[in-house]
């Protein structure tokens, strides 16, 4: 229970979500870029895997590397997409064995040919199914959800949106890590109304510092995230790629400083195998550095 237990620290927890690179060269910068950041001391590391859990294998093996060569805590995500629970019970047998310490557990986007989650036959049609089955068959993982500040876009509501909160919270969770947002208001709301829901678990916001106008675009597409107005125009008014990307660093250093001094427990950041921009910000921030060894 390594990633339950960092929440108990007085100092926000830090950690980075990763995806599994498609190529051997991309997969040891990866690496490289993993170094670059263990420099702050990250307390966990995530890695998600492609649409209908097209790269499962990968992302074992991929976090499981991360772990032996950086001695740090990791998970891996997990959806429903494609699975019996036959085989959720198999893909967790497997990460238990190699040392994984938590699970993302996530209900799954659909594949791109498919316009909606279609529960497989045979095994789960939500994420709290998967949570009870954490609980009940693998307490030794900690258990991570996602939560939505700006509500899920298949969700009809926001109280039905917290009603499925509730219930993957019910049923064991540890921490709820949210979907990326810009606007820190929402994220405020959103927490507002769980603790009114009585969840008191750790609720840690999701940052992605902004890299070019286009790369918000492709986001909000896929996330239902709302793109603030005046970001947008100020990336889109810069023609170089460098001072869109100092736009988008003073953007998140701005929006996590606001956070932290609001009492998050903690800040996840969406870093896309890259680590400049995180690192930019965590160093505008005044985050300690460490030196770290090598990335073998």
């Amino acid at each position: 229970m390594k990633i339950a237990a960092s929440f108990q620290s007085l100092k926000p927890v830090l950690s980075y979500e990763l995806f599994p690179p498609k190529t051997e060269t991309a997969l040891q910068g990866l690496y490289e870029h993993v170094l670059q950041l263990m420099a702050f001391k990250p307390s966990f590391i995530t890695c998600t895997y492609g649409a209908g859990g097209s790269t499962r294998n990968k992302t074992l093996e991929v976090i499981t590397e991360v772990r032996r060569r950086f001695d740090v805590t990791v998970a891996s995500h997990l959806t429903l997409v494609g699975s019996t629970i036959d085989d959720l019970r198999q893909y967790l047998t497997e990460a238990k064995e190699a040392g994984i310490d938590g699970i993302v557990a996530l209900r799954g986007d659909p594949p791109k040919d498919s316009p909606q989650f279609r529960m497989t036959p045979g095994g789960f049609q939500f994420a709290n199914q998967l949570v009870e089955l954490l609980s009940r068959e693998f307490p030794e993982f900690s258990v991570l959800v996602a939560g939505y500040p700006e509500t899920h876009r298949e969700a009809p509501n926001l109280e039905v949106d917290l009603d499925n909160l509730k219930r993957k919270v019910d049923a064991g969770s540890d921490v709820i890590v949210t979907q990326l947002f810009f606007d820190n208001q929402d994220f405020f709301r959103f927490r507002d109304r769980c603790w009114a829901r009585g969840i008191t678990i750790p609720i840690v916001p999701g940052i992605l510092p902004a890299q070019s106008a286009e790369q918000l675009n492709r986001l909000g597409q896929l996330c239902g995230a709302k793109m603030p107005a005046d970001l947008l125009k100020r990336l889109s008014l810069q023609p170089d790629s460098e001072g869109q990307a100092a736009i988008g660093v003073d953007f998140a250093t701005q929006q996590v400083r606001e956070l932290i001094d609001a009492d998050v427990p903690g800040i996840h950041f969406y870093v896309l195998n890259q680590s400049r921009a995180t690192k930019q910000v965590l160093t505008n921030l005044g985050f300690e550095q460490h030196v770290v060894g090598s990335a073998t």
